[in-house]
């Protein structure tokens, strides 16, 4: 395939929209406009499937794709993602109170999350057109989607593959990979955050079961555009890399549910992607220095040196959730205030489930902003093939 570039996109939740802020710059970009499509391999879990679908249905315009998406994200309210009324809520909350209360007696199994997020598939329905994705590939635009989501019933990662043909196939210890044509049943499947959204049922050539979050099982995000054949990789993170100097701080309080729910879906969505990215530039220094060779461990993969990208927010995503949560529907904040003592316990995981506009317009800005300060940095990445080309050229 030569020197091709793949795009990895995680999650989570309404943090998504900060994905859609870069994307939204990068389209922007005179020779993106031009050339279009500069990512034929994207690999996308949780939110970031949302956004790796929508740039895989519309890869064939890629720079107005990547406007459309922005402007979905702008304008989100919370009812298009799950359900706010009363009769819902309280629905809800009682089959979490008969378990948690009766379960022992009358047999549990009636809750099967915090929040119904039924909306967010007729969202998706009206506005992710996967049938595109197929011409698309057939095109030239798209050379493969992957899509990842866990399966609940055998606890495996499983990948979704949409290429073209005769693409790679792999299989590992507790993860599973399928060709199949991605469908809107797949992104909500692995979009489905862990506890707060319901479980999706997916029929595959497994069999039928239920999934959940990509993320979940996902520890290497960047390995399926590797083993798809990706030379050099940019990844979309949702995580503030600042935070990771800053000195820690705390009240001494015992943590709520709030701050631990917040935690452990940070865990889940913000840690692996940096992780993977810090593992393969130490590879690509052993590498380099030849302290390893390229054909690797007897028994194991060719290894070679990968360039990557990582792009994260300035600031701290869970700050700015912070500032807006009063704009989340008064139920809905009522229950997720009441498992913490203040906002700032919250701030996590309501970081998570703030889809309202005001929040997603603040995360699109932020996305636009950093990457426009970057935007040298990420031209030259994305085309420093070309310029390689050139050099030779010159010399020659």
């Amino acid at each position: 395939m030569g020197n091709v570039l793949g795009l990895v996109m995680t999650g989570g939740g309404a943090r998504g929209a900060y994905q859609a802020g870069v994307l939204k710059r990068i389209g922007e970009i005179k020779r993106v406009r031009a050339r279009g499509n500069p990512f034929p391999i994207i690999g996308a879990a949780s939110a970031g499937a949302i956004n790796g679908t929508a740039l895989a249905s519309g890869s064939d315009d890629f720079a107005s794709t990547t406007t459309v998406i922005a402007q979905l994200w702008s304008g989100l309210q919370p009812s298009d993602v799950f359900r706010c009324d009363i009769f819902s809520q309280a629905a809800n909350s009682f089959a979490w109170i008969l378990d948690l209360s009766f379960g022992g007696i009358l047999g549990g199994g009636h809750a099967h999350s915090l929040i119904d997020a039924t909306p967010l598939r007729h969202f998706l329905s009206t506005h992710l057109h996967c049938e595109r994705i197929d011409a698309n590939i057939k095109q030239g635009h798209l050379y493969a989607l992957a899509v990842s989501a866990t399966n609940y019933t055998s606890g495996k990662s499983y990948l979704f593959i949409q290429g073209k043909k005769g693409h790679p196939m792999w299989s590992r210890s507790r993860r599973v990979t399928l060709a199949t044509a991605i469908t809107v049943d797949h992104v909500c499947a692995s979009s489905a955050i862990p506890l707060v959204f319901q479980p999706v049922k997916l029929e595959t050539a497994q069999g039928t079961a239920f999934y959940g979050d990509g993320c979940v099982r996902l520890q290497q995000p960047l390995s399926p555009v590797i083993r798809l054949g990706a030379n050099r990789i940019m990844a979309i993170g949702v995580r503030c890399e600042n935070l990771e100097h800053q000195k820690e701080a705390g009240d001494g309080g015992d943590p709520s549910i709030a701050q631990v729910m917040g935690v452990l879906l940070n865990a889940i969505f913000l840690d692996h992607l940096a992780t993977d990215v810090e593992h393969l530039e130490r590879l690509n220094q052993l590498l380099n220095n030849g302290d390893i060779s390229q054909s690797g461990i007897e028994g194991c993969e060719r290894m070679r040196p990968l360039k990557s990208l990582l792009i994260t927010p300035s600031v701290n995503l869970s700050q700015v959730a912070q500032q807006h949560q009063k704009d989340m529907p008064y139920l809905i904040e009522y229950f997720v205030t009441s498992l913490g003592r203040d906002a700032v316990s919250c701030s996590d995981l309501m970081s998570y489930l703030l889809f309202t506009s005001k929040y997603t317009n603040a995360l699109i800005e932020i996305g636009y902003s950093d990457a426009g300060k970057r935007i040298d940095e990420i031209e030259q990445f994305l085309y420093s093939t070309d310029e390689s080309s050139k050099t030779a050229a010159r010399a020659s």
